[in-house]
């Protein structure tokens, strides 16, 4: 039988932040969605809507949260699929660099967009 591997070490700080990640996800993406398709049908999501709800500040909060932690737990879960087909040396560098740029800049706009949604701007 074929042995499992995993760049995650067990117990390791990226391993669990990568399932408390994916726990708050689930809890979020339901808010989201009920938010989205039960509370305001999709044909009703407007961009005023949008803004009246980015206003609240627990809600834009949230939103905030939901955007980094989902920022997080892919580019984290890129990394280490990457890793666990075999990226070493400096390719592995690069690759992390790559992708904590490509998170960071993701983070920066996302925040930035929510910040001119709430009208903060």
């Amino acid at each position: 039988m074929a042995e499992r591997y995993s760049s995650f070490a067990p117990g390791g700080t990226a391993w669990l932040l990568q399932r408390i990640t994916a726990a708050f996800l689930v809890v979020v993406l339901a808010f989201h969605f009920f938010q989205l398709h039960f509370v305001n049908h999709a044909a009703e999501v407007t961009f005023a809507g949008t803004q009246a709800r980015m206003e609240n500040v627990g809600y834009f909060v949230t939103m905030v949260l939901f955007l980094i932690t989902a920022t997080f737990h892919g580019v984290n879960g890129v990394y280490n699929a990457l890793v666990n087909q075999g990226l070493k040396g400096t390719q592995k560098k690069v690759m992390l660099a790559v992708l904590v740029i490509a998170g960071l800049a993701l983070v920066v706009q996302g925040i930035y967009v929510a910040i001119a949604m709430a009208g903060w701007t």
